[in-house]
């Protein structure tokens, strides 16, 4: 039996050049969010490594290496269930971007591999191909918590509603996803892409980004965002570093899908979903 109600803490950081600083600072985040009651935490998509080509490599750790060790002893020492933003991990000869999900006791209980790369070449705006550093995951991530199945996916993953609502097929009514949109997609899709996709399922939606930092080339947006199963923002910031706070409570996704069962009346007759 899950608990119905806990709170979410969706930590804005701002990344540092030095990962072991920003790894101090990520710490003492998660430390105050579990001081302020949060029972989840969540980091954003490379939090503690500049999203910048020349980054990626130098940055890059396996799964059992100190980014990784670290945030397991946080999640540990301050009780939280914790959603690791990602790090640029290395396996073999590949880099995949990369999200680890810890229990209360420090324990992996899911990684997430971003399974959809951010290639875009937008006129007037962004041109990025992440497909010429990671590689792409191919899993769908959810995982069982004392508050309720949960899933994770990171930032270009959040476009795809086919993924996402995979996961929901799968249980989750909760979904997290780290991310870093920038200052071109940002105000044109963001809240509209969390609102939507919380629209789709029904389910509490939680996109947590970075906060902008001047000392770097790519801008993100910031703005971190939960929105609820009827598609209203619950929270959200602007774009420097903070912590955002939402009181969750799953009972209004047992209320939102009875009133207006769009989720439950699927035809998959028609359109099989992923299970």
């Amino acid at each position: 039996m899950s608990d119905k109600k806990f709170k979410l803490a969706l930590c804005q950081i701002e990344t540092l050049s030095e990962k072991t600083a920003t790894l101090d600072k990520a710490e003492r985040m998660v430390r105050e969010a579990a001081e302020a009651g949060a029972n989840v935490a969540a980091l954003p998509e490379m939090f503690a490594c500049p999203y910048a080509r020349g980054y990626f490599d130098a940055f890059a750790e396996p799964a059992d290496g100190d980014t990784v060790r670290r945030m397991s002893c946080w999640a540990r020492e301050y009780g939280v269930y914790l959603i690791g933003g990602t790090i640029p991990e290395r396996d073999g000869e590949k880099l995949y971007n990369t999200c680890f999900v810890f229990d209360r006791q420090g324990a992996v209980v899911a990684r997430h591999r971003k399974t959809h790369l951010f290639d875009v070449d937008i006129a007037g705006g962004i041109r990025f191909r992440e497909s010429d550093y990671f590689a792409p995951g191919d899993d769908i991530c959810v995982f069982d918590t004392e508050y309720g199945v949960m899933g994770a996916a990171v930032c270009f993953d959040m476009r795809f509603p086919e993924l996402i609502r995979a996961m929901a097929k799968r249980g989750a009514e909760t979904i997290l996803v780290p991310a870093q949109f920038n200052t071109t997609t940002g105000p044109a899709h963001w809240e509209l892409i969390v609102r939507m996709r919380a629209v789709d399922n029904e389910v509490f939606f939680a996109a947590v980004s970075a906060a902008r930092s001047k000392d770097f080339k790519y801008q993100c947006w910031g703005h971190s965002t939960v929105a609820g199963p009827f598609g209203d923002v619950l929270a959200t910031c602007d774009e420097t570093e903070q912590t955002v706070f939402c009181d969750i409570d799953l009972a209004e996704v047992d209320r939102v899908r009875r009133q207006l069962p769009t989720f439950l009346r699927l035809r998959e007759d028609l359109y099989p979903v992923a299970k």
